[in-house]
């Protein structure tokens, strides 16, 4: 191997856990705990904000720390490495869109989640494709009164292309047609990796990042090495440094033995 890898960072959903089980497959959580054995640190970068982790009790233990809520919050411990809040003006503009356009959205901050002008797209999203099945969206005037890190609006490409430019300070990932995560300008989780990097003490040429959709771009750019899942977007598998097996086919032990990190 080339580079020394001392740090691994990796999406959640379709990446380390299977769309179709809702489960981290178990070849990955034993190349995981191998990979941690040889010294070599574990993150998480999700889209997802902190409230809605719930699906890795079994590689919990081996994480090191998180790049969530697309890099807007980034925490080792209990430890703060980030916090990058939206510009009000540019909350009150995407969701005066959602309300024009009548699409939901779901609304992020600092330790709450709330749903918006739900039409059942947000259940069938969250619930069943996420296998969010018993989380309660918290209600929504309590969620406004802290900043907010992060809107996920039911907006198509097109209505992205449409409302990006009318922003301030913000910018999208999308790694669905059905929605895009909309954060500060400040944060994405190819910065957020930059940020961990730093606060851990190793540089940013020892990590290797794996990702499977359009949010994951930067990350996959950021890191040493980039890895796109093999059932990642097209995009994504075109700038990556290697292309692994799908999630369902040990993608993740796949691509950790190809690196001679396990």
């Amino acid at each position: 191997m080339e580079k020394k890898i001392k740090a691994l960072f990796f999406d959640i959903d379709g990446t380390l856990v299977s769309f179709s089980t809702h489960r981290v497959p178990e070849s990955a959580v034993e190349a995981l705990a191998e990979a941690k054995r040889n010294g070599v640190k574990i993150y998480i970068s999700t889209g997802r904000p902190v409230r809605l982790i719930v699906n890795l009790q079994q590689i919990d233990r081996l994480v090191d720390g998180y790049v969530s809520t697309s890099g807007a919050y980034c925490f080792v411990g209990k430890h703060a490495v980030c916090c990058e809040a939206m510009l009000q003006e540019d909350v009150d503009s995407v969701l005066e869109a959602c309300r024009a356009w009548n699409f939901p959205v779901v609304v992020v901050g600092t330790s709450k989640v709330a749903d918006y002008l739900d039409d059942g797209s947000i259940d069938r999203a969250f619930r069943i494709g996420l296998g969010l099945h018993d989380f309660r969206f918290d209600p929504l005037d309590e969620v406004m009164r802290k900043p907010i890190l992060q809107l996920t609006p039911f907006f198509s490409p097109q209505q992205e292309a449409e409302i990006m430019p009318k922003l301030k300070n913000c910018t999208s990932g999308r790694w669905t047609d059905a929605f895009v995560d909309i954060t500060s300008a400040k944060a994405d989780k190819g910065l957020g990796l930059r940020a961990m990097a730093e606060y851990e003490g190793f540089s940013v040429a020892e990590t290797m990042a794996f990702g499977d959709g359009g949010n994951d771009i930067p990350i996959l750019r950021e890191a040493g090495i980039g890895v796109a899942m093999g059932n990642g977007r097209d995009d994504v598998k075109a700038m990556a440094d290697y292309v692994t097996t799908h999630v369902d086919e040990d993608g993740i032990a796949h691509a950790l033995r190809h690196f001679s990190i396990i």
